[in-house]
């Protein structure tokens, strides 16, 4: 059961973060194959500070090995 996780900077509005649920999910049915009821996301938001020391070295910078996309910018 695919469970995708977002982490974004705060201040995105809920009607955006249920438009980009939604798509991430349709393209995930389509991609991987499995029905929309297989699916869980969440998003989670996070201040400037903390995607600073928190979420760029942690979630990003230690987990190049599976990180399938990594970012244009550096901190």
């Amino acid at each position: 059961m695919p469970h995708i996780q977002v982490k974004l900077i705060e201040g995105k509005s809920e009607a955006l973060k249920k438009e980009l649920a939604e798509e991430l999910v349709k393209t995930a049915e389509r991609v991987l194959g499995n029905r929309n009821e297989a699916f869980s996301l969440s998003i989670e938001d996070f201040s400037s500070d903390d995607w600073k020391t928190k979420v760029y070295p942690k979630d990003i910078m230690e987990h190049k090995d599976i990180l399938y996309k990594e970012p244009g910018y550096t901190m």
